[in-house]
């Protein structure tokens, strides 16, 4: 059994997670301070170095993995970008609290329920595994054995809520910013997750 080594890595911070604003598919940079964590964290820490580097392609992602990995090249994995959350993106749940669509969303148990103009958890769920499994894929063509993803904390809590331990919900499996995990994938079929390690 072939085993591949993937670093799954959340961006750094942005605006909106201190404004604590949803935001999936907004495309907006790293906020000063989240540039500055990351370099400290850099300092700090010894980040993996791999045969093969991804991004969602996002700015946050692109710009953390260039603080973090300066002189790697890195591929674009669109699959793997954050939730859509439509027409809530940029908005906090004060701002969408009195919203019916919200609400009905919010209490959805079977995730069907779409954010207008957006994604349902399901939607979600499909799209980012068909993602990771083209991720694997490519690396099983390559002969690749190592991967760093510098992708987002929605999609790497599902990843591991999906392919590992769903007794965790994806919201407890996501990792700090600038923080992640270290997983061990079987590549054969169906893909698997077969050992989770926190990083840092």
């Amino acid at each position: 059994m072939k085993e591949i080594d993937i670093y799954l890595i959340r961006h750094g911070k942005t605006y909106c997670n201190k404004e604590r604003l949803y935001y999936g598919k907004s495309d907006v940079p790293l906020s000063d301070e989240g540039i500055n964590e990351l370099i400290l964290k850099k300092e700090k820490n010894k980040y993996p170095m791999c045969e093969k580097y991804f991004t969602s392609g996002l700015k946050r992602a692109n710009q953390t993995l260039e603080i973090l990995y300066p002189d790697k090249e890195y591929d674009i994995l669109s699959e793997l970008c954050e939730y859509d959350f439509g027409e809530f993106e940029l908005k906090s749940h004060e701002d969408l609290k009195d919203h019916p669509k919200y609400n009905e969303w919010v209490i959805d148990e079977t995730g069907s329920v779409s954010c207008p103009n957006g994604e349902s958890r399901q939607e979600f769920k499909s799209r980012i595994q068909i993602g990771f499994n083209k991720l694997i894929e490519s690396l099983k063509i390559n002969n690749i054995d190592s991967a760093v993803a510098v992708i987002h904390g929605g999609t790497i809590g599902m990843l591991l809520e999906i392919l590992y331990d769903n007794k965790k919900s994806f919201i407890e499996w996501q990792p700090n910013v600038g923080e992640g995990y270290k997983v061990v994938i079987s590549t054969e079929f169906p893909i698997k997750i077969l050992n989770v390690t926190k990083i840092f």
